[in-house]
């Protein structure tokens, strides 16, 4: 199994970098090979540019996503640990979504037909918020969050099993309600990563 963890969070003492050596160890533990890759820190540039597509539409591509695309490749399950700012993906993770995850390579037109060409992969979202999980949940962001990642991007794209979950309120919760997200990470993963 190779998982592949997609990391977008400026600030490496976060809880969203607890969350990412979670995924790590949890993977190894079940026998996974892990690549991380911690788009701050890489340096990621998440700016799609008309460069980029004339180079699609002259059948090359850029360097840089060229090379994420080899991990998105490599990898059986993908997992993207992130904050929710403004209700979605930090820009710098959607960026690599709209590089990486391009006509072509995730998706393409199949006989008149668009069809999503990473079938047989996994997707996990860690998605971590400022507000509390109970008012995304009963106001229904959480539903539409899901319904732009999951469905939108990720089964779009050929990936139907995705795991998403959300941890509220991560700025105001005292350490043992953090410890217990952390387990849940750990079960998530040790749990759906090999079935």
């Amino acid at each position: 199994m190779n998982h592949l963890v997609v990391f977008a969070h400026p600030n490496p003492k976060s809880f969203c970098k607890g969350i990412l050596d979670t995924v790590v160890k949890a993977s190894e533990e079940k026998g996974a090979s892990v690549r991380v890759r911690d788009l701050y820190d890489i340096g990621f540039d998440p700016v799609l540019r008309a460069s980029d597509f004339e180079a699609f539409s002259n059948g090359a591509v850029p360097e840089d996503i060229a090379a994420e695309q080899e991990d998105v490749k490599w990898a059986d399950a993908i997992t993207f640990i992130y904050p929710v700012w403004w209700s979605s993906f930090p820009a710098m993770l959607k960026g690599y979504v709209d590089k990486v995850f391009s006509f072509g390579f995730a998706y393409g037109n199949v006989d008149g037909t668009i069809v999503g060409l990473l079938k047989g992969k996994k997707a996990f979202l860690f998605s971590t918020t400022g507000s509390p999980n109970e008012v995304y949940a009963s106001n229904g962001m959480h539903n539409s969050m899901k319904q732009i990642s999951d469905q939108g991007i990720f089964n779009f794209c050929g990936i139907d099993q995705v795991t998403h979950t959300f941890f509220g309120s991560v700025p105001y919760v005292d350490d043992a309600t953090r410890k217990g997200y952390l387990a849940e990470v750990e079960k998530t993963v040790k749990d759906n990563l090999f079935s």
